[in-house]
Order: structure tokens, then C-alpha cells, then sequence
């Protein structure tokens, strides 16, 4: 597997944690809200860090300005399924727009070949979008914030040089705490339009305009999903709609078919089309999602601003949507378009479920099985199949499968032993594609041989629980402050914000090797301490992982929230990893607490969601404190693709 590079630039590499002055902003470390769309490949344990120069890099495509730079100066950002649904019947009726693409009448008129491309009607259904993203309140001390989807190497080098090094420019804020972003999105009818998730996350406000008018309209963003890296945006002015012609989906083309993409990345403010080829396609990874979905590679160039911007045929008929390229010393021109059957997926996931409820997973770590001394030992008569080599907790195939199993079959498919699976007329692609095609909830047969011995069994297929997440639903992390300690879970945003050192190897170690034992468990830590009196002798701590509250093993922030609340005691005692006691007096706790937020500027002793009533849901069967797992937890941490998580 190529190694993914990741590339954030940030001003620097240092936490800058410290709460020792009379501050407005929020402490940091909670709220690690930066924007980072680009998971390429989480960070490693080691404490070196590849240069941008040799990293291969997957970069998303989006376009952001800086206010009083030319538009030559551009640095480089953002970056990310599917599920095929050709041969599916359609039970339910829909509109137009969610009908399963593959599915959809295809229209007879194809554009003509001879025709000039700049009058083509296709053109005017893509629209350039406007996407003002807000600074949360925590981070406006900050002089600039470099927003970059495909994060570089943090380094301490000047905004100057950062801006001259990289390819293309990301975007100051035009006020203290937002920015305007620049990227393509394109009509699909019924009054929505499809765009890339990376390109509005954390946003406040988005505006889109079509080609050949100023006028900007609202857009609202109704469904975002990370997995795929989509969006779905809605704009209600009818006088926007007047006279557009959505575009018409084809089919997953096949290799050299001819490809254009659209839209309206940086180097002008028109319109932009670029021409080239189908190169590959195949499962792939997708940065912002931290995913591996099926992906169409191209060699027409993608920009920063392309994303979210069509990919045609030389039908005129839109293909995918253009989202993330390859970047590396030894490549160039590897571009990459989401499928149709992948935004089919997404619309008929929102369709169904009136929101997005994301791809479902199967749970299983899995090993190929090409050696024949291999195959003989667990009793398979033929070069079929895939070993289990572990079952996630939180995986209903928990209950079905075991260790030592091997998959030969998925839905009466048969898996090759080498992890693949027969795809269109005289292909193969990854197994895990078949799993990607399913929704949350459906229900897979698997056949499988067990001590020499076949059967088939039924196992229902759900999204995959992180412990450690990829993003932060809503945006916003939770945290919690008991006398100045600051409490918040720990997750991939807050690792890459607290850099490797500060986080350290036991933290980091857990995040890339430990499995969720049951819905709902987060590895709690405390962040760091704002000092006073009343927490003396503990304002060195940070980063630290919090075990257990009066003897109570700790499940997740709110479940820490609670018993802080419920706490009747004379003390309260937090136990940590290292077996370090913070004791506080509950009483001068209590009474400290405001006086701190006061003295810091800090609005509220919890973040929102931590204020609803806590609900005991998670069933954690008297499972031991986590310890460090015995294998990776995502593909990206695996050395070689002999063992890969379905």
C-alpha cells in the first residue's frame, strides 16, 4: 500500500496550552476544532516527520483566497465510497434525483461531439460556491490559522515562505475569525446540488452563483457524508433555478474512456474544463473520510477549487465528482473522481433515512490466503478465501464469527484468496467493495469454513465504532472542567493538534491499536490544568488519561460528567493511566469553579451536549480498563496489505 502522507500546516508545532495569564479564548487543547478534512495516513508513533518535499501526499481540492495576495500565490488544501447500485430494484418511489443513478432512463440525446464545448448546456448546471468558514472563539487569538484540507508538516517556517513552498495558496481570514472559500458544486435537480464534504466542514454560511451571474444565493447544507466525502446543499430561491438544467448521470465508465472535469478551481474566476482519461478504477482510499471506497483515477488535472465539480463522458453525462489528487516526486497527474455509484449510495442513504447514516462495515480484520500451506492447514480445498484474524467487539459479526474462520463467500460471491472479488466482465476488485455497496442495517450471508467444515451464517452490517474518531460529530468537542482540570476525549483532530510529543506514546499507542470494546466508550484524558490554588501541585499535567472517578471505571466523557455530578463524597478522587491520584475537595472544588472560568474567560464549566441527562446505554459487561490493543486499527497503519480491515 503507498504511504499517504499527511500535510498540515499550522504555525506551529508546540502546543500552546498554557493558561497561566488572564486569557478570552477557550483553552485549546479541549477544543481542537481546526479544520482538518484530510486523514491521509494517521500519524505514526515514531517522532520523526517526513519533509512536504518527500511525502507522498493525497491532497483534496479546494480553493480558499487570501485578501490582498494575487491569485498566482496559491498554497495547496483540503481534501475523500460507494456503493454500486446497477441491478437493484427500485421498491419504493422517488424523485428524480435520488433514483438509484445507475438506474436512471438514460437520455438519448447525446451531445454532439462537434459541438463547441463552451456553449454546452451541461456547463451552466455547475456553480461556483462561496463558503464562508467561521473561526471558533478558541482559536481567534491566533493572528492567522492556516485552514488546509491536505494537511503539511507542521514546521515553525514563516506564512511567507509556507505560501511559496507549497503549490497552491490557502486563504487568510477576511475578518478576525472566518474565511471565504472557492469551489464548484453542480445541479442534480429537485432544488439540490452535490459538492464535496471537506469543502464545508465547520462552514457558517454558503453562497453559490452560476455560471454567467454575480447574483449569490444561500445554500443550506442538508447532509454531509465524511465516509464519501459528499454534501448535499439546498437552495430555495426559485429565481436561482430559473431556466437550469440538472445534469444526467452515466454509468461507471470504463478504462480510457475520455473524462472532463469541471469547475472552477484557482488561476481565474471562470469557468475551467480540463480533459483526460479514465486511468484506474478501484477501491480507494479516501483522505477525508479515513475510508476506502470504490474511486475512478483520472489523469485530467484537479485543482484546488475543483472540488466538488463534475466529471463528464463525451456524452455530456456526469460520471463523479471530482474530490482528491496523488502528489508525490515520483507521480504526476493522478486525479481522483468519486463514482456515481457512490453519490447514488448517498442519496438513496438520505433518501431512506432522512439524514445521512453512513457506509457499514463489516467488523473483521482479514489475511489473504495465497500460500497453499496456508490454505491446507485450515482444512480450504481450494485458492478461495480470506482468514479472520480478529473481530472488532462492536461488530454484530462478533457473534457469528470467529477467529480462525475463513470467508469464501459474501452474498453467494466468491472471495478469491488474495481478498478480491469478480467486478464487471473480466475484472477483480477489493472484497470490501461488496460491503460498501450494502446500507446500515442490512443483513449479509457469509459462507465460511470452520475447522474444515462449511456453513453459512447471517450477520447485520453497521457503521464501524472508533474509539478514537476520525472527526467530531457537530464539530464542537465535548469537554468538561472540574476545578480547572480540563477534561475532553481524545480523538484524531486533538492528536494532531497536541502534536506527537505532547501527546505521547501510551495515548498514541491506544489511539492506533485499541479497539472499541463496546458503543459508546472514548478514551477520556485530562487536557490540561488552569491553575489555582485550589488544584496545586497538578498544574503541570496534560494529556494524561483519566481511568477511573472514586473507584468508578470511567466509559466516556458523559459518563465522567455524570458522576461528578452525582459525587456525594468529601473528595473527589481521579485516578490516572500511571496510577497518579488527583484528590480535589469537593467542596472547595465547587467553590473555585466559577472564580476559574471567570479568571480565564471561559463561558461554561461543560460544553453543550454534556448538559442533557446522562443515560447509563452503553453496555460495557464489566469489561477491564483499556490497555493497548495487539493490532492496528485502520488499513492505514498496517505495514502491508496482507492483513486489511472489511
Amino acid at each position: 500500500m503507498a504511504a499517504f502522507g499527511s500535510a498540515y500546516a499550522s504555525p506551529s508545532c508546540s502546543s500552546s496550552l498554557s493558561f497561566s495569564h488572564v486569557s478570552p479564548c477557550f483553552f485549546r487543547s479541549a477544543f481542537v476544532c481546526f479544520h482538518r478534512p484530510f486523514r491521509a495516513r494517521r500519524q505514526s508513533l515514531s517522532n520523526s516527520h517526513p519533509t512536504a518535499g518527500n511525502d507522498e501526499q493525497v491532497e483534496g481540492v479546494s480553493q480558499k483566497r487570501f485578501p490582498g495576495r494575487g491569485k498566482d500565490e496559491k498554497a495547496y488544501l483540503p481534501p475523500d465510497g460507494g456503493r454500486g447500485d446497477a441491478g437493484r430494484s427500485q421498491s419504493h418511489s422517488q424523485s428524480t434525483v435520488f433514483k438509484s443513478i445507475a438506474t436512471q432512463k438514460r437520455d438519448t440525446r447525446a451531445a454532439d461531439n462537434t459541438r463547441n464545448l463552451q456553449d454546452s448546456d451541461f456547463l451552466n448546471a455547475v456553480v461556483k460556491k462561496l463558503h464562508v468558514k467561521d473561526i471558533p472563539q478558541y482559536v481567534r487569538e491566533l493572528s492567522i490559522h492556516i485552514d488546509v484540507h491536505a494537511p503539511l508538516e507542521r514546521s515553525k517556517i514563516p506564512l511567507e515562505v509556507i505560501s511559496k513552498c507549497l503549490d497552491f495558496l490557502v486563504s487568510t481570514p477576511q475578518s478576525d475569525n472566518s474565511w471565504i472559500i472557492e469551489i464548484s458544486a453542480f445541479m442534480i435537480g429537485d432544488g439540490k446540488l452535490l459538492t464535496n464534504a471537506h469543502c464545508v466542514e465547520h462552514g457558517t454560511q454558503v453562497k453559490v452563483k452560476r455560471r454567467g451571474d454575480d447574483t449569490k444565493y444561500v445554500a443550506k447544507v442538508l447532509a454531509r457524508g465524511i465516509e464519501c466525502d459528499i454534501a448535499l446543499l439546498a437552495v430555495e430561491s426559485e429565481e436561482f433555478w430559473k431556466g437550469a438544467e440538472p445534469l444526467r448521470f452515466g454509468q461507471l465508465p470504463c478504462l480510457q474512456d475520455s473524462v472532463t472535469v469541471v469547475g472552477y478551481p484557482l488561476g481565474g474566476d471562470t469557468i475551467s474544463v480540463t480533459k483526460g482519461v479514465v486511468s484506474r478504477i478501484e477501491v480507494t482510499s479516501y483522505a477525508h473520510g479515513s475510508s476506502d471506497l470504490l474511486g475512478i483515477q483520472i489523469d485530467a488535472a484537479i485543482n484546488p477549487g475543483n472540488s466538488g465539480g463534475p466529471a463528464f463522458n463525451d456524452r455530456g453525462e456526469c460520471i463523479g465528482v471530482a474530490f482528491q489528487v496523488f502528489r508525490s516526486e515520483d507521480t504526476e497527474n493522478i486525479g481522483y473522481v468519486i463514482p456515481t455509484t457512490v453519490v447514488s449510495h448517498f442519496l438513496d442513504d438520505y433518501e431512506r433515512n432522512g439524514k445521512y447514516t453512513g457506509f457499514p462495515s463489516l467488523g473483521v480484520l482479514l489475511q489473504k490466503l495465497e500460500n497453499p500451506a496456508l490454505r491446507a492447514c485450515l482444512k480450504v480445498p481450494s485458492n478461495e478465501g480470506v482468514l479472520v484474524r480478529r473481530v472488532e467487539p462492536t461488530s454484530p459479526a462478533n457473534d457469528v464469527l470467529k477467529e480462525g474462520d475463513v470467508i469464501v463467500s459474501f452474498d453467494g460471491v466468491q472471495v478469491g484468496s488474495e481478498g478480491t472479488v469478480p467486478f464487471r466482465s473480466t475484472e477483480r476488485i477489493a472484497f470490501r467493495y461488496l460491503i460498501s455497496q450494502k446500507f446500515s442495517g442490512d443483513v449479509a450471508e457469509l459462507g465460511i469454513i470452520r475447522d474444515g467444515t462449511y456453513m453459512r451464517v447471517q450477520t447485520v452490517l453497521e457503521t464501524r465504532v472508533h474509539l478514537v474518531p476520525f472527526h467530531i460529530e457537530g464539530g464542537q468537542p465535548s469537554y468538561l472542567i472540574v476545578a480547572g482540570l480540563v477534561f475532553t476525549p481524545l480523538s484524531e483532530p486533538l492528536i494532531e493538534e497536541e502534536c506527537e510529543d505532547s501527546i505521547g506514546l501510551k495515548l498514541l499507542a491506544k489511539a492506533r491499536y485499541s479497539l472499541a470494546r463496546f458503543k459508546g466508550e472514548e478514551i477520556v484524558i485530562l487536557s490540561q490544568v488552569l491553575a489555582n490554588e485550589v488544584n496545586i501541585g497538578y498544574e503541570d499535567m496534560g494529556n494524561q488519561q483519566v481511568v477511573k472517578f472514586n473507584g468508578t471505571p470511567i466509559k466516556n466523557i458523559r459518563h465522567l460528567a455524570h458522576l461528578v455530578d452525582s459525587c456525594k463524597d468529601k473528595y473527589l478522587i481521579f485516578e490516572f493511566e500511571d496510577n497518579f491520584l488527583a484528590v480535589l475537595d469537593r467542596e472547595a472544588a465547587s467553590t473555585a469553579g466559577p472564580l476559574i472560568l471567570q479568571a480565564y474567560g471561559i463561558p461554561g464549566k461543560r460544553s453543550s451536549d454534556l448538559l442533557e441527562p446522562y443515560i447509563d446505554s452503553e453496555k460495557d459487561d464489566g469489561i477491564p480498563n483499556q490497555d493497548i490493543g495487539d493490532s492496528p486499527v485502520s488499513n492505514y497503519e498496517i505495514g502491508f496489505d496482507g492483513l486489511l480491515w472489511a
